[in-house]
């Protein structure tokens, strides 16, 4: 008979999915979300810039 200690633990895969599964499904965190917000209003110009270049790259006309 074995002693109550000595049963394997399993904490490895099964802990991790559990994990990420609860933080994708509890969303953003507030200051993420302002951190994208505030990333995409002052980057508005640059992102239009690397857009035109990307397209021009790929030959497309207007």
């Amino acid at each position: 008979m074995k002693h109550v200690a000595d049963k394997q633990h399993e904490t490895g895969a099964g802990r991790i999915l559990h994990f990420t599964r609860h933080e994708r499904e509890s969303g953003l965190h507030p200051a993420v979300a302002r951190l994208h917000a505030r990333a995409r209003n002052e980057n508005a110009q640059a992102t239009r810039r690397i857009r035109e270049f990307a397209r021009i790259e790929r030959g497309q006309q207007v």
